[in-house]
């Protein structure tokens, strides 16, 4: 396995050696990150894995100084999983100079986490956009945990005719239900006990949707009074259409349920695809 800094070394590497499979991360990696280098692993000849935690997604007050760095267990796991290349880029060498150019998403990310995070997708899609034309992969994997970021970027790369396959990884989850995130370790032990709720809560609007039920607004209210009765505080519990990620309507067959909630000072997102009647 390399490891490589520099673009222009990347770029020379990646030559002959397509397909490429390419994996975004911020680092700090769990099985959740390991379960997409390994499907990475069965879409490309070459599997690379980027780690820059990207200053232009982080708002004022959250935790970009915070962020755990682990690059040399990162590095470890990642060997294991089989990766060809891991790119660790600089900040000055993402941005030589101040990013004066940004992708600006679609109203959609205004909406969900993009009304508590103001900017965030903006960050988001500039940077995925400037890795996938560093790496020029055939394929890049993100998972369905950050449900929205799935949307917004395979709207983007289909949108700005970018030659690349969107792949989606499945939601890696704990034994308790509770989906990996990097997040997770900021929990109290009390807390960590707790933040399965969120899961299970969504899990009750899924199997409410797929028995037929077609009042919304309650389902999404009794889920976030629940969680606000155990100490969440609820950003929102909201029902979408899956392809739109626009507010579900009766007849919408495909739906997704999507949670964010915060448990003390940490934010724990989620989301359950299911079917409507």
């Amino acid at each position: 396995m390399e490891i490589i800094s520099a673009i222009a070394v990347l770029r020379e590497t990646l030559k002959g050696r397509q397909p490429v499979a390419f994996v975004p991360t911020m680092g700090n990696l769990h099985a959740g990150h390991i379960a997409l280098v390994e499907q990475a692993r069965r879409q490309g000849r070459c599997v690379v894995v980027s780690i820059f935690v990207n200053p232009l997604q982080f708002g004022p007050g959250e935790d970009l100084a915070n962020y755990p760095r682990t690059l040399e267990e990162d590095c470890r796991r990642l060997q294991a999983a089989g990766a060809d290349i891991v790119f660790t880029p600089s900040v000055q060498e993402l941005f030589p100079a101040p990013q004066q150019f940004q992708v600006e998403p679609p109203a959609i990310a205004g909406e969900l986490c993009g009304a508590y995070r103001p900017g965030h997708f903006r960050g988001v899609a500039t940077i995925v956009l400037k890795l996938l034309n560093i790496v020029q992969p055939d394929c890049a994997v993100f998972g369905k945990k950050d449900y929205q970021q799935l949307h917004i970027i395979r709207a983007m790369v289909r949108e700005l005719n970018v030659p690349v396959e969107i792949v989606a990884g499945e939601t890696v989850r704990a034994e308790d239900g509770l989906a990996l995130s990097s997040r997770n370790g900021y929990l109290s032990p009390a807390e960590r006990a707790e933040a399965p709720r969120l899961q299970r809560q969504l899990a009750q609007v899924k199997d409410a949707v797929e028995a037929g039920q077609q009042d919304f607004a309650a389902l999404e209210s009794a889920a976030a009074a629940d969680l606000a009765g155990h100490g969440w505080q609820v950003d929102y519990i909201s029902l979408r259409n899956a392809a739109t990620l626009q507010h579900a309507q009766p007849g919408d067959t495909a739906l997704v349920v999507l949670g964010a909630a915060r448990l003390g000072k940490t934010r724990l997102i989620d989301n359950l695809e299911c079917a409507s009647n």
